[in-house]
């Protein structure tokens, strides 16, 4: 499907969160921006999200709360003022979205494909984007801007960074020292490798003179993994987990030479800085959601383990299936790792 126009005046972006999806995201709309540089883009998008995108140039920025309940759908139709857009690009299929979808006036609602369409997406668009053959997520959000006429799709990110926030972080860096910064832990515990194995990689490149930080969120499950990758370390790396805004994060993600971690957002937050980036995978699809240009560095046991759940060939499993378990992890090794640091430093030059 085509947007029929050649020029769309008012676009409407519909992706309310994960920090790691709307990174990816944010390569779609300034690839849009460069194809229609007059249009208006309005994004409607979650609190924190906000916060990490807020100063992105030329776009609009709604936020939406879910945690409000009802009352978030009537602040959200507030907020747009009854305006109405030449094409809704409805970029997430979570019910909480389409119903969100149903404050927003567009002739053209564009959603996904019949393949991704859950949780009766397919119900409130009236156009889709193509099918795509076992597709990453960020090209799944390209293949939206391929609808309004967009045929650069090569992703590149401009995330403005405030200079207060990237003199911060860059002050946490020795000028005269490469950095590994871990930031160890995903949403869930069950998806998060384990301290001794963190530890082992910190002393790994302490050995070769690098400096390692750690850095993460506030929540009790990033501060104890901090801490007990600490209590495993023979180096010392400097533990800034719970230290750090959003912004200022970023800047660490920005400032690093590699970046380890899970599947999580600052993972995509490094690549949209251009950061290179060792992913740790067992429960997800590392093709579909790994860290776009550094998939090649992923340590990925999620293959090994939707095989034996599955009982069939990788190819015959549904793309984008999870593995469930909460050890899985635990067969990520210190090896795999080290030789992952290992092969990042050889391409790339950062001997």
């Amino acid at each position: 499907m085509k947007y029929p126009s050649d020029s769309p005046k008012s676009i409407c972006i519909l992706r309310l969160s994960a920090i790691g999806d709307v990174c990816n995201c944010v390569a779609a709309v300034q690839a849009m921006q460069r194809k229609w540089p007059k249009a208006k883009i309005t994004w409607i998008i979650g609190k924190v999200e906000a916060m990490l995108l807020k100063d992105l140039p030329g776009i609009e920025f709604i936020i939406f709360d879910k945690s409000a309940g009802r009352q978030g759908y009537k602040d959200l139709k507030t907020a747009l003022n009854d305006q109405k857009f030449d094409v809704l690009l409805q970029m997430q299929v979570a019910l909480r979205a389409s119903l969100a979808s149903l404050c927003i006036k567009a002739k053209f609602k564009v959603g996904f494909d019949k393949v991704r369409a859950k949780e009766g997406h397919w119900l409130f668009v009236n156009r889709r984007i193509a099918k795509q053959h076992q597709a990453h997520v960020l090209d799944g959000f390209m293949a939206f801007a391929e609808v309004i006429g967009v045929t650069d799709t090569t992703p590149t990110w401009d995330m403005p960074l405030p200079r207060e926030d990237d003199e911060w972080a860059k002050a946490r860096f020795k000028s005269d020292k490469r950095t590994l910064v871990i930031s160890p832990a995903a949403s869930k515990a069950e998806r998060n490798w384990h301290a001794e194995g963190y530890a082992a990689i910190a002393d790994h490149a302490a050995k070769k003179g690098w400096d390692v930080i750690l850095c993460g969120g506030p929540t009790e499950l990033e501060r104890n993994l901090g801490d007990k990758i600490i209590s495993h370390c023979k180096s010392t790396p400097k533990n800034m987990i719970g230290e750090t805004s959003l912004k200022q994060l970023l800047g660490m993600v920005k400032h690093a030479d590699i970046v380890l971690a899970p599947d999580t957002g600052p993972a995509h937050m490094a690549v949209a800085m251009g950061t290179h980036v060792i992913g740790l995978y067992a429960h997800s699809n590392p093709g579909r959601t790994g860290p776009y240009f550094s998939r090649e560095y992923v340590v990925n046991v999620y293959d090994h383990h939707i095989v034996s759940q599955q009982q069939r060939p990788l190819n015959l499993v549904k793309w984008g299936k999870r593995a469930k378990g909460e050890k899985l992890m635990n067969d990520i090794t210190v090896k795999a790792v080290r030789d992952k640091f290992e092969t990042i430093i050889l391409d790339k030059g950062l001997s």
